[in-house]
């Protein structure tokens, strides 16, 4: 009997432990919808009647908010097909950046919940990375950005950038195409890598690279993606899109993201990731295979 009222308690422990990892950082973390009503965040993720997918964005002019809308974007139709019927994005700008940017990347507004945290607060609860020096005043946050780009505070940075540019044979990230057809449509640059003909169809011409063209990611073709994001919405949009100087002094320049998919049926945490460099977000190609495996 006693080993039994043991066992029980574990079990019991271990349900508690894993809601405890899923809200504790969130519950009362309030944050702004793009029409300006609070959000608890907690209330949010174990609100839904199945699965949520919450992600700690970063500023809107950052790479990796950009690739999370664009992957979210392609991948949200599977997404809801296999049970997430509530998805969130919070970015670490005001409401005009938030949705200049959704419109950048053509992702409906309508089917993600868009919510602003200008000054990172929610991420920094959920503990995300704040990259280099992040609690030093005293030197500048585009210094700090500079550093992390060589992995400084962000161990994962170079092997993601550098894997945009070797590619890989076993790992598919169909996203990218997609992507990059939008930029293109959008007049972005460089515009020669995709044909989109006028019945919507898309030629790739990374498929075309000698004895490269079959891999599931060609070499080279996320790296054009980056440079298109680069060039297109970074920097042509900075002023629109740049944190403003509240959310410079808050450290939000050099902060990190995160994502959680909370599945409210089982009451148990299915998917949870801290973004471990600049380029490093989270893969939904493994989350689409967790949500497989739990259903």
């Amino acid at each position: 009997m006693t080993k039994l009222w043991c066992t029980t308690l574990v079990l019991l422990l271990a349900i508690v432990s894993n809601d405890v990892t899923a809200f504790a950082p969130l519950k009362e973390v309030y944050v702004s919808s793009v029409a300006g009503k609070a959000v608890d965040l907690g209330d949010f993720l174990s609100s839904g009647n199945d699965k949520t997918m919450l992600i700690l964005g970063t500023y809107a002019a950052d790479f990796n908010a950009i690739e999370y809308a664009q992957r979210l974007r392609y991948y949200l139709p599977q997404l809801q097909d296999l049970g997430v019927n509530k998805c969130g994005l919070v970015l670490n700008c005001r409401q005009d950046a938030a949705l200049a940017l959704c419109d950048a990347v053509d992702l409906d507004t309508s089917r993600v919940a868009i919510m602003v945290d200008n000054d990172g607060q929610a991420g920094r609860a959920f503990d995300v990375g704040r990259g280099w020096l992040p609690n030093d005043e005293n030197v500048s946050p585009f210094l700090k950005l500079f550093g992390m780009l060589f992995g400084l505070g962000a161990a994962m940075t170079l092997p993601a950038v550098i894997g945009g540019y070797i590619g890989n044979p076993f790992v598919p990230q169909p996203w990218i195409e997609d992507a990059m057809a939008v930029g293109i449509e959008k007049g972005r640059w460089p515009n020669n890598a995709l044909e989109i003909c006028h019945d919507g169809t898309i030629v790739n011409k990374f498929e075309e690279l000698p004895l490269v063209g079959g891999w599931k990611r060609r070499p080279l073709e996320l790296a054009t993606l980056r440079l298109q994001n680069m060039l297109g919405i970074s920097i042509k949009n900075w002023n629109e899109l740049a944190p403003d100087q509240d959310a410079l002094d808050a450290g939000v320049l050099t902060q990190l993201g995160a994502c959680i998919v909370y599945d409210n049926k089982m009451d148990q945490v299915v998917y949870e990731w801290r973004d471990p460099g600049i380029c490093a977000v989270a893969n939904f190609e493994e989350i689409l295979t967790k949500l497989k495996r739990s259903s």
